[in-house]
């Protein structure tokens, strides 16, 4: 199990700091999309603008969670845009498998900031939070779990 020292990175808070650059609030969203982890209470709320395609064009959050869950939220964030519902449920994926120790790290830019969290359970849930999200913002189908 890592330290809290290895767990809590000046780049993992940069990170919860960066959540700044995705508003939530003041914008008239295309689609919203909630999810919460039960074991730890964390929650995201996201916005989406999305292109005729269905891919997003801008994005928003509100994020109340551990600054793991913070992160996550915004390594989510910076490289969404142009994903779209497929991309996103094949990331979803590849984040549940690894968290379960059934896959490898995760093809997602900066995803690798997160790995000394795979030793705490207890952040998992929060860890993919954003993802559920927005599979719920864009798919009609809670296909999220």
């Amino acid at each position: 199990m890592a330290s809290a020292a290895q767990l809590y990175t000046t780049e993992i808070l940069g990170l919860a700091v960066a959540l700044a650059d995705y508003p939530f609030a003041g914008n008239t969203w295309d689609r919203c999309g909630e999810a919460r982890a039960p074991l730890c209470g964390s929650t995201v709320a996201l916005g989406l603008a999305v292109d005729a395609n269905g891919a997003i064009e801008q994005l928003g959050l509100q994020v109340q969670a551990c600054a793991i869950g913070q992160a996550a939220a915004a390594i989510f964030a910076q490289d969404a845009r142009g994903t779209g519902l497929a991309a996103i449920v094949t990331a979803h994926a590849a984040i549940s498998d690894w968290l379960a120790g059934e896959g490898p790290l995760p093809d997602w830019p900066g995803f690798d900031l997160l790995e000394p969290a795979r030793g705490y359970p207890a952040r998992h849930g929060a860890i993919i939070l954003p993802w559920k999200a927005a599979i719920r913002a864009l798919s009609p189908d809670d296909v999220a779990g």
